[in-house]
């Protein structure tokens, strides 16, 4: 019944492709076809259906094979029922489970070959010892009762409800039709976990049909849902696009920079998806909030960004740029970050992390004051704000050289391009590779000897020279 299971028969599947005849050989490719037909079925039908399973201990009339994506209706169901039951007396065992779809066979079985997994291990066993089975995958489902109304009409009896202890007790009469009704539960999701119903389910079938065999009586046996587990929904023609159509595009989710104009131009540049701040153990995001820009100012020389927030928080980005001659070029750094509320403020240093040339942004995934720290507290700082905490992700900020208008210009990352873990990959890989050299240099150097001793000979005399 499991993926598993049919995967190593998908071979004799191939070379055949006959859903249900007679005999072990064409079992394996019955079983085969069912695990495909489960996948076609799952992607091209939408109605509501139920598999259905169905075994005997003495054969089967073959059922031809449908066609992909067939749901079987219920007038087939009743014409080879017809040719199943034809004639003689008859003893049926229906398993009604309240709900079943081909879904928890592909879910609950075992994958991969691990059988041990399985929740149907009883009832694989019954298919593949079985002479002869058949499976609908789609059988088509439009009420509860059709298939025990369905089965007492071609038997003409009445259904008796039985259990595992029952059977055991129960004296079956072979000489004249019989249907026994097993009622199997399906999950409800509050006590136990769909998987662990399905196999204790699979325990009980495995009991009655032991109880069958010792009993020595022919029988078929049928599995089926009262209604689907799983169903659906089928979308009406009048609300989907005729004719070709582009996908729709995806709506733009990303937030606009913070943007600080002088004279219409910009000059300040910040973006961040968070802007978290601690104050009291709690977090709060202040890049949720649209920030007043009041008290911001740039020049050639110096910048400064003011947030101001609703909620009283104020968060203050100082940026200067100078001439190092060193590298012969101008560059920005982030001098500080200053967080007020109220009459407390806490300070931290920016200088010695967060830098880039002038012309250039400044972006890093995480700008902390605790953690990989590119923030540092000031010494400053009050006491009562040394607890404060700034963590803005993905943060990036330009305060010169705007010169593509309304975007960030090349960005230098906090990231280098050699990180600890790559230096110390290289530096291992090449003390290996000189420990490698220089074996292969000592092994080059080894002489094997020229001259060797002769027992019968006077003793060979190496002078100290050679």
């Amino acid at each position: 019944m499991t993926v598993s299971w049919f995967a190593s028969r998908e071979q004799n599947f191939a070379e055949n492709g006959k859903m249900s005849v007679s005999g072990s050989s064409s079992k394996v490719r019955l079983m085969a076809m069912f695990v495909l037909l489960f996948a076609l079925f799952s992607s091209q039908s939408s109605a509501a259906q139920v598999p259905l399973l169905m075994w005997s201990s003495e054969g089967l009339p073959p059922l031809a094979s449908p066609a992909a994506g067939h749901i079987t209706s219920n007038d087939q169901l009743t014409a080879y029922l017809t040719s199943a039951f034809g004639s003689g007396p008859n003893t049926v065992l229906l398993f009604l489970q309240d709900k079943l779809s081909k879904e928890d066979f592909t879910l609950f079985g075992g994958v991969f070959g691990n059988k041990q997994d399985s929740a149907f291990q009883n009832l694989e066993a019954a298919l593949q010892a079985s002479p002869s089975s058949v499976s609908l995958p789609a059988l088509e489902w439009s009420d509860s009762s059709v298939m025990l109304a369905l089965l007492q009409e071609k038997l003409d009896v009445s259904p008796v409800l039985v259990d595992a202890d029952t059977l055991s007790h129960l004296s079956i009469n072979t000489s004249a039709s019989n249907l026994l009704l097993i009622n199997l539960p399906y999950c409800t999701g509050l006590e136990k976990s769909c998987k662990e119903v399905l196999h204790e389910n699979d325990g009980i079938i495995g009991e009655v049909l032991s109880i069958m065999k010792d009993k020595g009586v022919h029988f078929t046996a049928m599995y089926t849902g009262l209604q689907p587990s799983r169903v659906i929904p089928e979308r009406s023609m009048s609300q989907q696009a005729v004719g070709r159509s582009l996908l729709q595009a995806v709506e733009s989710t990303v937030k606009e920079p913070i943007m600080f104009n002088v004279t219409g131009n910009p000059c300040i540049m910040l973006w961040s998806q968070n802007l978290n701040i601690s104050l009291t153990g709690e977090w709060i995001d202040l890049a949720a909030q649209t920030p007043s820009l009041d008290g911001s100012i740039c020049n050639g020389s110096n910048s400064l960004l003011v947030l101001t927030y609703a909620s009283g928080h104020i968060l203050r980005f100082a940026m200067s740029q100078r001439l190092y001659k060193v590298s012969a070029r101008n560059w920005f750094t982030l001098d500080s970050v200053q967080l007020q509320l109220k009459d407390l403020t806490a300070s931290y240093i920016g200088r010695r992390n967060i830098y880039a040339p002038a012309e250039y942004s400044f972006h890093c995934q995480s700008v902390t004051s605790f953690r990989d720290t590119l923030l540092v507290p000031s010494s400053n700082n009050n006491k009562n704000t040394t607890q404060w905490r700034l963590n803005f992700v993905d943060f990036q900020i330009q305060g010169f050289g705007l010169a593509n208008g309304t975007n960030f210009s090349y960005a230098s990352d906090c990231a280098g391009f050699f990180t600890a873990g790559i230096w110390m990959g290289l530096i291992t890989s090449l003390l290996m590779l000189w420990i490698f050299v220089y074996g292969m240099h000592m092994i080059m150097q080894l002489n094997t000897m020229d001259r060797f001793d002769d027992p019968k000979g006077p003793s060979i005399s190496v002078p100290q020279t050679e």
